[in-house]
């Protein structure tokens, strides 16, 4: 059986081609996905979600190929009510600690250390505004946030979501076949491989963790 739905593995493939590919390229993606199955309001959670990993220009890149094939938004008012600037306040500390586990209160600090508005936007604006969305699930969010951190120089941040995967449920198979979607996708070889080492790196470390706790050994 496969690691991963092909609804899913449509929705990784875009996520892979938001940092780098051009529109048309990523327009073929998008298509793609919708004909494996992936919900376009997933590939609409996808693109919202994208402004934390690679930034408003790509983000917008990814909304104006998305239109192309999906015309119509399925949007609401949640995303640009701030008037709930609370509510996604606390949203956004009840995902950090999902994601985070027992390392939050230390990312926040060190974030806080660099610039406390960056702290500040992380919890509301990142986890609560965005990702604490309740329209895509938090196992396919981490797994699109490794997908687009994947082809960029950012191992620190691919390490704690490649941790973060784990924390909110995804098995080492899924986390392994959303790696292995990266070779098709252009990313550069060097990339690949250093994700790859990551990886190995994380998950040798949950097994000790899970050994040091008598847990019985991940399933796949």
């Amino acid at each position: 059986m496969k690691a991963l739905d092909n609804e899913t593995i449509g929705l990784l493939r875009v996520a892979y081609g938001i940092p780098g590919a051009e529109e048309p390229a990523l327009v073929e993606t998008v298509r793609e996905a919708r004909g494996l199955g992936t919900l376009a309001l997933w590939l609409e959670e996808l693109v919202l979600s994208s402004v934390l990993f690679v930034g408003f220009p790509r983000a917008l890149v990814a909304a104006a190929a998305l239109r192309q094939v999906e015309p119509h938004t399925g949007e609401g008012a949640d995303a640009a009510d701030y008037d709930r600037w609370r509510e996604w306040q606390t949203r956004g500390e009840a995902t950090g600690r999902r994601i985070y586990g027992e390392n939050y209160d230390k990312l926040l600090r060190n974030v806080a250390a660099l610039h406390p508005a960056l702290a500040r936007w992380i919890v509301v604006d990142g986890y609560g505004r965005t990702v604490g969305r309740p329209a895509l699930d938090m196992t396919r969010r981490e797994l699109c946030a490794i997908a687009m951190l994947v082809p960029q120089d950012a191992p620190r941040q691919l390490h704690a979501h490649l941790r973060g995967a784990l924390n909110v449920g995804a098995t080492p198979p899924q986390v392994e076949a959303a790696l292995a979607l990266a070779a098709g996708a252009r990313i550069a070889e060097p990339r690949i491989e250093a994700a790859r080492e990551l990886w190995r790196a994380v998950a040798e470390a949950r097994g000790r963790e899970r050994s040091r706790s008598g847990a019985p050994p991940a399933q796949g």
